[in-house]
């Protein structure tokens, strides 16, 4: 299992971001957590394996219909704790 934190930037809170973060982890048999960041950004942390978070990085940088990201930030990690499914914070 792997685990990567992506930062989006744009306008992705108030667009249903996470919700399709959400969506597109179910779909990859991924688990994490989208939450939205004081500055507007979104940080997902993804973990599985890497096929699916290749995929899942190439989907969240376009990300939902209403979504305009500008820019991600992909940062693998170590994972320190084992997610179950998919929960939006």
């Amino acid at each position: 299992m792997e685990e990567v934190v992506i930062i989006a930037k744009g306008r992705v809170q108030g667009v249903f971001f996470r919700a399709g973060c959400r969506a597109k982890a179910s779909e990859l048999n991924l688990s994490g957590y989208a939450k939205n960041l004081d500055n507007g950004d979104v940080e997902v942390l993804i973990q599985g394996s890497r096929h699916a978070i290749d995929k899942f990085v190439d989907w969240i940088r376009v990300g939902p219909e209403g979504a305009k990201v500008e820019n991600i930030m992909v940062t693998s990690a170590k994972p320190e704790e084992t997610f179950t499914g998919f929960k939006i914070l």
